[in-house]
């Protein structure tokens, strides 16, 4: 055997060797046991694991499979506890079970509505003057596991500053091996008040005595999603609006609020997105990333009264350091790739939802074109389980608090070549950042409290909530 052909039975050796040795470290798990879930089906929970029956998992990385397939769980909204175990492990055979306990959350919600009509609580608090007016009230039934399938079922009804009817529903596991779904919605509203300006970054509100109804917005339409993987997601939309004001808004107030005057307006939207999602816990991300993606027709050639093409794209990247750090970043992009004058009730840029500089809360920055980033790093504070009252429901007794303490820094630019004269944030580059404290409550809830400061030389307390489902 000459010495070349010695190395390589060597090298051969060792391979084989370290292949035995992989294989001794795994074990096959026999059947996966799921113990809890009183309301949800099962298939919804196999749907969001990683873990699969018949399957080895090797032995030095089932903590953190079982730890990602944990927070894959809650991340949900489905449960407020999850527990996962091995079962059964027979040293003999390299074989075991995998025991999952589940708690589920309270999913009926028959509540009465007492909500703000503005952006956030800041604009309400510091802008209007805490005015009741823009106050509204009525009444809401939202399940969010309406038969078991992780079904949401939303209906709303209020009052107040806006007259509002809304029903909503999705069904996610229709077809194809539980990766098609199907959904629609309807939403009709009414404004006495309207907001038909933009001053100074400042959204500009007009009321008439008569208290005529202002604005009234209509929009339908059904929603078919796929999921082919855990981490993929797919939608594409079909809805009808149609929007009018009153013509004293057109004629007195704002000429181009739907351009040239027009006092309705109609259109077709088509809407696709899509997601690649690996974040651990997606409400509030302990680790992993989200890419992101919309395509946006808007005006499909049938009224011939609105036509816009936009792009948005994005990813969120967030990087655990030891137990209790986390280092994220959100990033967003968006465009109008047909370049058409786009009217004043469609021009959104930032300043709504989660697209907010950090201390501008109080500023709207309408915009064609705009490009976000958010940065921070969060310090886990708390997170336990605390008791409530016997006589509560089960999913009630148990209330899952996590607080975590965040400092963060975020800057942003918006293009805007039509509403310029008056609105000095727009075509400049914006910043702002401070410390803040986050409350989770029930995984679901979440509560965030911010003292921030912007590049004008302005700061304040703001406040904000969300919700997971």
């Amino acid at each position: 055997m000459s010495k070349r052909q010695l190395l390589y039975s060597i090298v051969g050796f060792l391979l084989s060797l370290t292949s035995i040795c992989a294989q001794s470290e795994s074990i096959l798990i026999q059947d996966i046991i799921i113990l809890g879930n009183k309301k949800t089906k099962e298939k919804v929970i196999y749907r969001e694991l990683s873990i699969i029956a018949g399957e080895p998992l090797q032995l030095q990385s089932v903590d953190k499979v079982f730890e990602r397939n944990r927070l894959q769980l809650l991340g949900t909204g489905l449960f407020n506890e999850v527990m996962i175990n091995l079962r059964n492990y027979d040293t003999k055979t390299n074989t075991a079970d995998v025991e999952i306990n589940l708690q589920e959350n309270w999913y009926l919600f028959p509540v009465p509505i007492f909500e703000l009509a503005d952006r956030n609580f800041s604009v309400w608090w510091e802008e209007q003057n805490k005015s009741l007016d823009r106050v509204n009230y009525g009444f809401s039934i939202g399940h969010y596991n309406f038969t078991g399938n992780r079904d949401p079922l939303k209906l709303k009804i209020h009052f107040g500053y806006t007259r509002k009817y809304e029903l909503e529903y999705a069904y996610p596991y229709l077809a194809l091996d539980n990766k098609l779904g199907i959904g629609g919605s309807i939403f009709y509203s009414e404004n006495r008040e309207i907001a038909f300006q933009t001053i100074g970054n400042k959204t500009q509100f007009r009321m008439l005595e008569d208290e005529r109804r202002l604005l009234a917005r209509l929009r339908i339409g059904p929603q078919l999603t796929y999921r082919p993987s855990i981490y993929s997601f797919h939608s594409l939309r079909l809805q009808y609006h149609h929007n009018t004001i009153d013509p004293y808004v057109a004629n007195e107030l704002n000429e181009n609020y739907f351009l040239e005057g027009a006092t309705a307006l109609r259109f077709f939207i088509i809407d696709y997105d899509y997601s690649y999602d690996k974040r651990q816990y997606s409400h509030y991300p302990r680790g992993g990333y989200l890419l992101f993606g919309n395509l946006k027709k808007e005006g499909l050639g049938i009224f011939k009264e609105y036509n816009n093409l936009s792009l948005q794209l994005g990813f969120e990247y967030h990087h655990p350091i030891k137990d209790r750090v986390i280092l994220s970043t959100r990033n967003k992009a968006k465009t109008n790739l047909n370049r058409n004058r786009v009217s004043f009730a469609n021009n959104t840029g930032l300043g709504w939802g989660t697209d907010i500089v950090s201390g501008y809360e109080l500023y709207v920055l309408d915009g064609t074109d705009y490009f976000i980033s958010q940065n921070d790093a969060k310090l886990l504070l708390f997170d336990n389980n605390l008791n409530t009252l016997k006589i509560l429901p089960s999913q009630l007794r148990n209330v899952n608090l996590t607080v975590f303490f965040r400092l963060n820094f975020d800057f942003a630019y918006v293009n805007e070549r039509t509403y310029v004269d008056t609105n000095f944030l727009n075509n400049r580059w914006t910043y702002g950042g401070g410390p803040a404290l986050d409350f989770i409550l029930f995984n679901n809830y979440l509560f965030r409290f911010e003292y921030s400061f912007n590049d004008l030389g302005e700061q304040g307390l703001f406040f904000h909530n969300s919700f997971a489902f």
